[in-house]
């Protein structure tokens, strides 16, 4: 996989890599492994904060949703901080709101892919709803790619949109491309990241190649 950032104002620490957590809900197809990774009508699943919107009616898969809108996500000091732990990255404004602070943020600072878990967690929420692509399960983050408006902080809250937006093939395989969108509660554009998965190949029982 392959991993490319873009840092937001001068003071903003360089990218870490990959983040967790997450909260949203969805129905069930599949999870995938490998590098720790519109139109029609809305529908609100239950209590979850989801919505999925629907191809046309004349569309063969529909209801299969190409958007998802998910979140709301609340990023916390904590988990930042054991973001930055995990990928080894000791800045200080990652940890410590006063040196956050002395950089001109208003908190804590999430390392630039610390997004990519929670668009990770958006994805799989859209993909655990579309029945119509196989070979999920054992799915490869084959790619990513992020976009900053700005950096992320302890104490944002976040909503995700993530997008289906091209099915194509490689070798044999389905490749995904999916787009996360992240908003703050004000509506304005935080980040986008671009994720391509490699599903597994299927032979005409279901099984998975050797």
């Amino acid at each position: 996989m392959t991993v490319r950032a873009t840092s937001g104002p001068t003071g903003h620490p360089p990218p870490a890599t990959r983040a967790d957590a997450g909260a949203c809900a969805g129905t069930s197809t599949g999870t995938r492994t490998g590098v720790d990774s519109s139109g029609g009508t809305g529908r609100t699943g239950p209590a979850s904060g989801t919505r999925t919107t629907g191809r046309a009616p004349d569309d063969p898969h529909c209801g299969a949703p190409d958007v998802l809108h998910c979140g709301p996500y609340v990023l916390d000091r904590a988990r930042i901080a054991g973001f930055a732990a995990a990928v080894g990255d000791p800045h200080p404004a990652y940890t410590d709101p006063v040196a956050a602070r002395a950089l001109g943020h208003p908190d804590t600072l999430a390392p630039p892919t610390y997004l990519v878990t929670l668009a990770a967690h958006a994805e799989d929420q859209l993909l655990r709803a579309r029945p119509d692509i196989p070979g999920l399960d054992g799915a490869v983050h084959r790619a990513q790619s992020l976009r900053h408006a700005r950096p992320a902080h302890a104490g944002d809250v976040l909503h995700a949109t993530v997008r289906l937006t091209d099915v194509a093939h490689l070798a044999g395989r389905r490749l995904l491309t999916l787009d996360c969108a992240f908003h703050d509660a004000d509506g304005l554009w935080v980040a986008t990241t671009t994720s391509t998965l490699l599903c597994r190949p299927l032979d005409p029982t279901g099984s998975e190649h050797p």
